[in-house]
C-alpha cells in the first residue's frame, strides 16, 4: 500500500523534480545515490521553509530594534519639551512676581500723591472760607457807610431848613458864615466816606478775583483728584479680580474666606481706616465717598493676599529636575478587580530632592505611617490639611511652625512605593481634593 502510494507521487512529481543519480568514486570503485522526485520535492520544501523562517526573524528583530530607538527618542524629546516648557513657566511666574511687585510700588506712590491732594484740597477750603469772610466784613463795612452817608445828606438838609427858619435874631452874615462852615464840614466827612467807599470798593474787587481763583483752582484740583480716584479704581479692580478668581478656580468660596480673615485680623488702620465724617463736618462728599470705596477695596485686597497666604497655592518642589508621574483620580487595578482612588498627584526626581510647605500652617504629624512611609500633615487655615508623603527624611516636628517656601523634608522613597517620589494631598474639611487645582490657579497670578 505505502510502496504504490510512494510510486505515485514520484510518478506525479516526475515532470517537475526528474530522478536524479549523485555518483561518488572512491578507491574501491563508484558508487551513486538516487534521488528520488519526492527526496528533492522534501529537500526543496524543507530549505524554503528555513529561508522564509530567517527572513521573517530577522524582520521581526530589525523592526523592534527600531521601534525600541524610536520610543527612547521620542521620550528624550518629550522631555526635553516638559523641561523647556517648565523653564517658560519659571520664568512667566518670576515676571508676575516682578510685575505684582511693581504694581504695589505704583499704588503705594498713588496714594500718597492723594494725601497730598487731600492736603492741598483742605487748605484751599480754609483759604475759601477766609476769603468768604473778608468778602462779607467788606460788604458790612461799605452798608455802613453808605447808610451814614445819607444820615449826613439828610442832616444837611435838615440843618439848611433851620437856618431857613431863623429871623432877625441872627444877622445875614452870621447865617452865611454858619451855612459855609456847615457846608465845609459836610463836604470834608462826604470826600472821607467816598475815599472809604472807593477803597473797600477796591478791596471787595480784589476778594472777588482771588475767590474766583481759587474757585478755579479747586476745580482743577477736583478733576486731578477724579483722575486719580479713576486710576486707583481701576488698579484696585486689575489687583482684586485675579485673586478672585484664583480662589474660585480652586474650588473655594472667596466672600467665606474673607469673612474667616477678617475675624482674625487685627491689623486694620491707618491709611486704610474709612473716612467717618465730611471735612466741613456736613454729609460725606461724592469725593470722600469714592475714597471709601477705594479703601475698602485695598482692604479686601490685603484680606485676599492674606488668605492666598495661608492656603496652598504653590508647589512643594522647586527644582526643575522633577516629572508629574501620577495624577488625582481612579486607577484601574492591571488585573480587572476593580480600581482604587489616588487622593494625590506624584512628583518623581532626584531622592534627596527638597521637599517645601506650600502654606504656612502648623505641623500636626510628622513620622511613620502604613503606605505612606515617611509622612507630614500640615494644618492650615480655612479647614485646609497638606500631606507629603514617601520621604526620605522628615525635617520639623509636630506642633512647628511653618511658612511657605520652608524646607519641610527630603524626597525618598519609603511606604509603598515603586520608585522615588512625592506624594502630595490637599484636603479640604478631611476629604481630598486635586492639588492641580490650587497648583494652577496659583501660577495665573503668583
Amino acid at each position: 500500500m505505502l510502496a504504490r502510494l510512494a510510486i505515485r507521487i514520484n510518478t506525479a512529481l516526475e515532470s517537475v523534480f526528474p530522478e536524479q543519480r549523485l555518483y561518488l568514486k572512491s578507491d574501491h570503485g563508484t558508487h551513486y545515490l538516487r534521488l528520488r522526485p519526492a527526496t528533492q520535492a522534501f529537500v526543496v520544501v524543507f530549505g524554503a521553509l528555513a529561508i522564509a523562517w530567517t527572513i521573517v526573524a530577522t524582520s521581526i528583530f530589525m523592526m523592534q530594534s527600531i521601534g525600541a530607538g524610536s520610543s527612547r527618542e521620542q521620550s528624550q524629546r518629550q522631555g526635553m519639551i516638559f523641561e523647556e516648557r517648565l523653564a517658560i513657566l519659571s520664568a512667566d511666574r518670576d515676571l508676575r512676581v516682578t510685575d505684582a511687585a511693581q504694581a504695589q510700588e505704583r499704588f503705594n506712590s498713588a496714594l500718597e500723591q492723594v494725601s497730598r491732594m487731600q492736603e492741598m484740597l483742605l487748605a484751599s477750603e480754609d483759604r475759601r472760607r477766609e476769603l468768604e469772610t473778608g468778602i462779607d466784613v467788606v460788604q458790612n463795612s461799605l452798608r455802613g457807610v453808605i447808610r451814614e452817608r445819607d444820615e449826613a445828606r439828610a442832616e444837611v438838609l435838615k440843618l439848611t431848613g433851620m437856618l431857613g427858619e431863623q429871623g432877625g435874631a441872627t444877622t445875614e452874615i452870621g447865617r452865611i458864615r454858619d451855612t459855609g462852615e456847615t457846608l465845609d464840614f459836610l463836604t470834608t466827612k462826604l470826600e472821607a466816606t467816598a475815599r472809604e467807599r472807593d477803597t473797600r470798593l477796591a478791596e471787595a474787587d480784589t476778594a472777588r478775583e482771588e475767590l474766583a481763583l481759587a474757585l478755579e483752582d479747586r476745580r482743577a484740583l477736583e478733576l486731578r483728584h477724579d483722575a486719580i480716584f479713576t486710576k486707583l479704581e481701576d488698579a484696585v479692580t486689575v489687583s482684586v479680580e485675579p485673586l478672585e478668581k484664583m480662589f474660585r478656580a480652586a474650588g473655594m468660596n472667596p466672600d467665606d474666606m474673607i469673612a474667616t480673615v477678617r475675624k482674625g485680623y487685627s491689623g486694620q488702620g491707618g491709611p486704610l481706616s474709612p473716612i467717618s465724617a465730611s471735612t466741613m463736618g456736613g454729609p460725606l462728599s461724592d469725593g470722600e465717598k469714592r475714597a471709601n470705596a477705594i479703601l475698602k477695596d485695598m482692604e479686601e485686597m490685603d484680606l485676599y493676599r492674606l488668605a492666598a497666604w495661608k492656603a496652598p497655592f504653590a508647589t512643594p518642589i522647586t527644582s526643575g529636575n522633577v516629572r508629574w508621574t501620577s495624577s488625582f483620580g481612579r486607577r484601574e487595578d492591571p488585573f480587572g478587580r476593580g480600581g482604587r482612588m489616588h487622593e494625590g498627584t506624584d512628583i518623581a526626581g532626584p531622592y534627596g530632592t527638597p521637599i517645601y510647605a506650600t502654606a504656612e500652617g502648623t505641623v500636626i504629624h510628622a513620622g511613620w505611617q502604613n503606605g505612606y512611609g515617611r509622612l507630614i500633615k500640615i494644618r492650615h487655615a480655612f479647614g485646609i490639611e497638606t500631606r507629603y508623603a514617601h520621604l526620605s527624611q522628615i525635617r520639623v516636628q509636630v506642633g512647628q511652625k511653618v511658612s511657605r517656601g520652608d524646607q519641610i523634608g527630603d524626597m525618598g522613597n519609603s511606604g509603598r512605593s515603586t520608585g522615588t517620589h512625592l506624594h502630595y494631598e490637599v484636603r479640604i474639611g478631611g476629604t481630598a481634593v486635586n492639588p492641580m487645582t490650587f497648583i494652577r490657579a496659583a501660577r495665573n497670578v503668583f
